[in-house]
């Protein structure tokens, strides 16, 4: 460990972006702790560490045990260190150690003060996913404390979140769009925040939300303890540190065995493959021997949709994490997958961010990552906390310029990744796949629930009754864009499916679409002309069939009762117009010369109606 008292950047490894604020800086390099070293050698409050233990935690790992000592001193902390070496309880004790929960020693001066009840420290984390997952960390670590921590995100009702603040609560860990909001209607009280912590602020920078990381810290007491953790080091994420930060030691996580990017534990496999190729080459290296959680990563959301449902077709389980799903179906798959439901999770980059599943064995690159901070966190979601990873990224042709970038930058020594196919020798001795391995998994090993093993839970918020709650006006009956296996959050959607690529099977409306001509519905080229002969619009007709119905079926009905094709009746409360009458009398005239010359009679509202 090296500390440079002068408060001068005197290592030569130190960030030249960091070394614009060396004269506010205190840097230090975290050597590997001692196995025997344990939190309560730190001073951590015993209830914490009973908690830990209770959880099978009891060492802390390099930069844990570097920072404890700053943090649990009040001092600011800019902390340093590659995805996956347990920065939440780097900057999650110290927070929880400073909060004073209900009947503790000093509540009852909060409460002679009247300020027993609101936030006294704020974690601020670029996704939700990373929010909830903060939230549980810290829930575990205060089992035995009577600290409440209140979890605030969008995407859920505001209601329950406001009842929480209202009751009161020590710890708040939130994302900064919903923090601002609760704020700015007065519901979330921040000026007596003593604990101000900043959980991955690059990615903050990446997203947008500087300026509204910004405004919460303007709204927070000036004398605080401000902890910022960050991978790396950008030029406004240093800025805002100069700006907020008093005097901060820099402290970064240094293993002398493992000084690349990436970590030493994953084991990095790249390959060119065929884009035609890649789901028999996938289903075929999921079944390697050994592997457990798997988290493949696409980089659209449509694909993300396509591959799982694919899987899933194939026998695996299979779980879609991408921001077209709500926030309910989100949850369900994170959910799913964390309690061992489905083991694999098809995601992109943004809804990945802040996975942290420390058993994740694999994880395939489906394909090339934008760039290379994409590929180090992608990778990153694999060999956490002291465990070996596999990381498999997939390589197309055009994809290869990218890669070869993404390969310089990360000094990975694979700029032409060997060209493999699902039948290559050298895939299944790679990976350990059995011989003989097909794209489809064996009934046999089919024992894993999947998605419907898990609860969806119904979060009362705006998009469940938008977008997850209400039947959609669309012909096809596709299902929801959020509900899981195209729907389950609710029913029909306001978008019909687009085949596999619709979120966890909307090519189901393809198919009630067909069904629903199979029962007597017009074709389509039928329909489009009984529009062009003054039939009401769809939209009109759409309303008038919903208008007093309970359900789908009924509407079915109700379009199954209807001739395949005719001349249209008039519609009531449409006027037509003189050529509209006039084509419509020629359609009549046609219609009698292909008959003969022959009439028929018909009758409307009890009058005769000569056909």
């Amino acid at each position: 460990m090296t500390q440079n008292s002068e408060h001068t950047p005197a290592s030569a490894d130190l960030d030249p972006t960091v070394a614009a604020i060396a004269e506010d800086i205190v840097t230090e390099d975290a050597a590997p702790v001692a196995p025997e070293q344990t939190f309560a050698d730190f001073g951590v409050h015993p209830a914490i560490v009973e908690a830990l233990e209770a959880k099978g935690i009891v060492h802390p790992f390099p930069i844990q045990a570097m920072t404890l000592p700053v943090a649990l001193g009040g001092h600011d902390i800019i902390g340093q260190a590659k995805t996956g070496t347990g920065k939440t309880l780097g900057f999650g004790i110290p927070a929880l150690q400073r909060a004073i929960g209900p009947g503790e020693p000093g509540w009852d001066g909060l409460e002679a003060k009247g300020t027993a009840g609101a936030p006294q420290a704020l974690i601020v984390a670029p996704t939700r996913e990373l929010a909830v997952q903060v939230a549980g960390d810290l829930t575990a670590a205060a089992a035995r404390r009577p600290l409440r921590i209140a979890t605030i995100y969008g995407g859920r009702a505001y209601e329950p979140q406001i009842e929480e603040l209202q009751r009161g609560v020590e710890i708040v860990v939130g994302t900064p769009g919903r923090l601002i909001d609760l704020m700015r209607q007065r519901h979330l009280r921040l000026d007596l925040v003593n604990t101000v912590v900043l959980d991955e602020a690059d990615e903050m920078l990446d997203l947008g939300f500087l300026p509204d990381v910004e405004t919460l810290l303007a709204a927070v007491p000036a004398v605080r303890q401000t902890m910022l953790f960050s991978a790396t080091m950008p030029g406004p994420v240093v800025a805002m540190a100069r700006r907020y930060m008093t005097q901060p030691t820099h402290i970064r996580a240094a293993d002398p065995e493992d000084e690349g990017l990436t970590k030493k534990d994953i084991r990095q496999l790249v390959y060119r493959a065929h884009h035609m190729d890649k789901d028999e080459l996938v289903a075929r290296a999921l079944q390697a021997e050994g592997r457990g959680r798997t988290i493949i990563f696409t980089r659209t959301k449509r694909t993300a949709a396509r591959v799982a449902d694919e899987l899933t077709a194939r026998g695996f389980a299979a779980g879609a994490l991408h921001g077209d799903l709500g926030q309910g179906a989100r949850e369900q798959a994170l959910r799913a997958f964390r309690n061992g439901k489905v083991d694999i999770l098809v995601a992109t980059d943004v809804a990945a961010r802040g996975i942290d599943v420390d058993d994740v064995t694999h994880v395939f690159n489906f394909q090339a990552p934008e760039d290379e901070k994409t590929y180090v966190h992608r990778v990153g979601r694999t060999g956490r906390a002291g465990n070996k990873g596999v990381a498999v990224t997939l390589v197309d042709w055009e994809d290869m310029p990218r890669w070869s970038l993404i390969d310089k930058a990360l000094g990975l020594g694979q700029p032409e990744p060997v060209e493999t196919y699902s039948s290559s020798p050298h895939l299944f001795s790679d990976l350990g796949i059995p011989k003989g391995t097909k794209g489809r998994l064996p009934q046999a090993k089919r024992v894993l629930e999947g998605l419907e093993g898990e609860t969806l839970e119904d979060l009362g918020g705006p998009e469940a009754k938008q977008r997850d709650g209400g039947r959609g006006r669309g012909r096809e009956g596709g299902r929801s864009r959020d509900g899981e296996r195209g729907g389950r959050e609710g029913g029909r959607g306001r978008r019909s499916g687009e085949g596999r690529d619709a979120a966890r099977g909307g090519g189901r409306g393809e198919r009630s679409e067909r069904s629903g001509r199979g029962r007597g519905e017009a074709p389509a080229e039928q329909r489009a002309g009984a529009r062009s002969r003054g039939e009401a619009p769809a939209e009109q007709r759409a309303e008038g069939r919903g208008r007093g119905r309970g359900d789908g079926r009924e509407r079915t009905a109700s379009r199954s009762e209807a001739p395949a094709a005719r001349t249209p009746e008039p519609v009531a409360g449409v006027e037509l117009t003189d050529a509209r009458r006039a084509e419509r009398a020629e359609a009549r005239a046609e219609a009698r010369r292909r008959r003969g010359g022959r009439t028929r009679t018909r009758r409307r509202n009890g009058e005769v109606v000569d056909g």
